[in-house]
């Protein structure tokens, strides 16, 4: 069996071409069927994010040249030299390196990004359920679920925040240690809003507003926070009960003035405000700044701090790197000792089958008139002489052939053991038995 790994990704494909390639709930199960049931491929998994469709799987040696880019295109009726010239492809090591990259975060839009991991063991999961993955396959996917895990525990590729979303956040949590207690505004509803919602949910935020000037929008984020949608009419009664303010929308002119801000504080009785302005231009006009028990940020702020950690990320995915290089090779490794448990399954058979034979006829002379002793020296003689016969022949044959390479190695397997056995032999007394045989 051969891994194959083919795709499209934010490098390769403009978001117009990834919407097309992209699958998602029903479409996804059928092409996951669909992929199973091309001629070669014994074991199947697919992957659809924003940033990229992935397929994975294992095929017989002789369909290694299999066209996924062409199943991909088919699977969604578009032209297929559109999708070849978009499309990457990996084999077995270079396979499983790009899983485990995808998965440690090295291959993400946002370097060290954690998404996508639970996006992996989604994708996994799903290829279960539908009876696509094996032992083969599952291997890979959990050496790669491996690989990740040490990325986030051993390197500080996630120690630092390279998204604006995120780092307001981060910051946030620089104010208050515990943000579980505090209660966040935002205001606009756009995509970066979103994801900052979607990051203050994640860190159990105990209560998130919506503000935004559709409020069926405003709403619609709302619910997927468990929060509540206010219009930007209610934003001073909002601004009251907020610990932490992140506004982004696409506003010509603010949307917070300064006179709002400190009536908002007398009501809070000027505990403190966590602000941050990620909109461009700004929501929230810079005087507010000046207000004492106020903590203003811009998305300038955030761009200096998000810099120095990309830097700190890159060095810590220079580690991440290492680490799936060491699991590549140990992977290989174990890849060529599974590719002898044929040859010594077949061997043991044999042995197996000439030390049965023996033995029956050993059973068969131990009769009151036989010796014993002299049937079980037979036994051992001829047991001894049939395990060597073939092996004789051979190493005759080497030796004639003068292929001293391949006499150093049946040296080397044959004389092991002995010398392994001299060694236990010396290291602890001969059991009854071994003095009786």
């Amino acid at each position: 069996m051969e891994f194959l790994t083919a795709g499209v990704n934010h490098t390769t494909a403009d978001v117009a071409l990834r919407e097309q390639l992209s699958l998602s709930g029903s479409a996804l199960e059928r092409a996951l069927r669909s992929l199973r049931d091309v001629p070669g491929v014994a074991e199947a998994a697919l992957l659809s994010t924003c940033n990229r469709t992935e397929i994975y799987c294992l095929v017989s040696a002789g369909a290694a040249d299999i066209d996924l880019a062409g199943w991909l295109a088919a699977e969604h009726r578009m032209d297929a030299t559109r999708v070849r010239d978009v499309v990457y492809q990996y084999r077995d090591e270079d396979a499983l390196r790009h899983l485990m990259r995808v998965a440690g975060g090295l291959d993400s839009l946002v370097l060290g990004e954690p998404q996508i991991l639970g996006q992996l063991r989604e994708a996994y999961a799903r290829a279960h359920e539908a009876g696509a993955l094996g032992n083969g396959l599952s291997r890979l996917f959990q050496q790669a679920f491996s690989v990740a895990k040490r990325v986030r525990t051993e390197t500080d590729i996630g120690a630092n925040p390279v998204s604006v979303a995120y780092a307001a956040v981060s910051f946030a949590r620089h104010i208050f240690a515990d943000l579980s207690r505090s209660r966040a505004l935002l205001i606009g509803a756009g995509e970066m809003i979103e994801l900052v919602a979607r990051h203050l949910h994640d860190q159990q935020v105990a209560d998130i507003t919506v503000a935004n000037r559709s409020l069926a929008r405003a709403q619609v984020l709302a619910e997927s926070v468990n929060g509540r949608a206010v219009t930007l009419e209610e934003l001073p009664v909002a601004l009251e009960q907020a610990d932490i303010l992140i506004t982004c929308t696409a506003s010509p002119v603010p949307v917070l003035g300064k006179g709002v801000v400190e009536r908002a504080l007398k009501k809070r009785r000027h505990r403190p405000m966590f602000m941050v302005d990620i909109a461009v231009p700004r929501d929230i006009e810079p005087e507010v700044g000046e207000l004492n028990d106020v903590y203003l940020f811009t998305v300038d702020d955030l761009h200096e701090a998000i810099e120095e950690n990309v830097r700190q990320r890159q060095e810590a995915a220079a580690a991440a790197e290492r680490l799936i290089e060491e699991a590549l090779r140990q992977h290989v490794r174990e890849t060529r000792e599974l590719d002898a448990v044929d040859t010594l399954r077949a061997y043991r058979a044999q042995v197996q089958a000439l030390a049965n034979a023996e033995l029956e006829r050993a059973l068969r002379q131990l009769t009151p008139d036989q010796d014993a002793a002299e049937v079980l020296r037979r036994f051992q003689h001829n047991l001894v002489n049939k395990l060597l016969h073939a092996p004789s022949v051979q190493l005759r044959r080497l030796a004639a052939e003068q292929r001293e390479d391949a006499l150093a190695v049946v040296r080397e397997v044959l004389l092991a053991a002995e010398s392994a056995s001299s060694g236990n032999d010396e290291a602890a007394p001969a059991s009854k038995s071994d003095e009786q045989s």
